[in-house]
């Protein structure tokens, strides 16, 4: 058997050790962005104007912070945008993890005249822009009355396509005798999906949930079409109005970039959170779970 040379061993590793620096400045050509972003919220107005790709603050300050959740004329409403998005956000991501498992499995399992044609209409309506549907949503919110109120926020949202798709797959996945032997056991259909193979789709959940919790969080044009006043902006809504300029005068650059900062920590929180769920779910069976 031939044992590898110290030359050899030298030119197998050139090219890994190439990759990983080719890796690492991509890496760090897209976090340069978001380093500097972080980096601005600590200076003060003229130093971000003056010097933007600056790395250090000089000097160091907490003013944007202090504004954004403290009193005063100058402050930004944005505890207000912020409870917002998280009530909306958490009430729409638990709805439509319920809902959306409940027509995944009706869709996968129960067969029922029209299932076919609801399955079509289901990927049909994946196939439609959410832009187009924004006059519709407008004219249905308004016929029902509930324009401007946090029903109008919640209700439409409760129910995605693509989340019901996702657990349909998944559903259809998982062996019929498991369910044939909860029947046995004298089951009916809710405590199976409930009981049985709901705590299966672990996966298929968590994909959901962060999924849903992202879409809601950065939602922009639903909450455009169904709320107008500043008791009901959301981080996305308040967020643009700032950036506009019609919040303030001036640049405003840290003030905007920390807004933009605490903006997303809650999604990459939920992300890095669930993230070894998204390695494991796809090599983890329905039986394994």
């Amino acid at each position: 058997m031939n044992t590898p040379t110290p030359l050899r061993r030298k030119r197998s590793r050139t090219p890994r050790l190439l990759g990983t620096l080719l890796l690492a400045v991509v890496a760090l050509v897209f976090l340069l962005p978001f380093v500097i972003q972080l980096a601005t919220t600590f200076k003060t107005d003229p130093q971000a104007a003056a010097s933007p790709l600056s790395l250090i603050p000089h000097p160091f300050t907490l003013a944007s912070y202090r504004q954004l959740f403290g009193g005063g004329s100058d402050a930004v409403p944005f505890p207000t945008w912020l409870g917002n998005s998280v009530l909306v956000t958490v009430v729409v991501t638990v709805g439509r993890v319920f809902f959306d498992s409940l027509a995944g499995y009706a869709l996968a399992r129960l067969r029922f005249p029209g299932r076919g044609l609801l399955t079509v209409g289901l990927i049909s309506v994946m196939a439609v822009p959410g832009v187009v549907l924004m006059i519709p949503k407008f004219l249905v919110v308004q016929y029902l009355g509930i324009y401007d109120t946090y029903t109008a926020m919640i209700v439409p949202l409760l129910v995605d396509a693509v989340g019901v798709f996702i657990m349909k797959q998944f559903f259809e996945s998982v062996p019929q005798e498991i369910e044939e032997a909860a029947r046995v056991d004298g089951a009916g259909v809710f405590r199976t999906y409930w009981s049985v193979i709901l705590p299966m789709a672990k996966p298929a959940l968590i994909t959901l949930t962060v999924l849903s919790f992202q879409g809601t969080w950065n939602e922009f044009t639903h909450f455009v079409v169904t709320t107008q006043s500043a008791d009901h902006a959301t981080l996305t809504t308040g967020l643009v109005q700032f950036v506009s300029g019609g919040l303030g005068s001036g640049t405003q650059y840290p003030l905007k970039l920390t807004a933009a900062l605490l903006a997303t920590v809650p999604v990459a929180v939920v992300f890095f959170v669930f993230q070894r769920h998204f390695v494991r779910g796809g090599s983890t069976g329905a039986l394994k779970e």
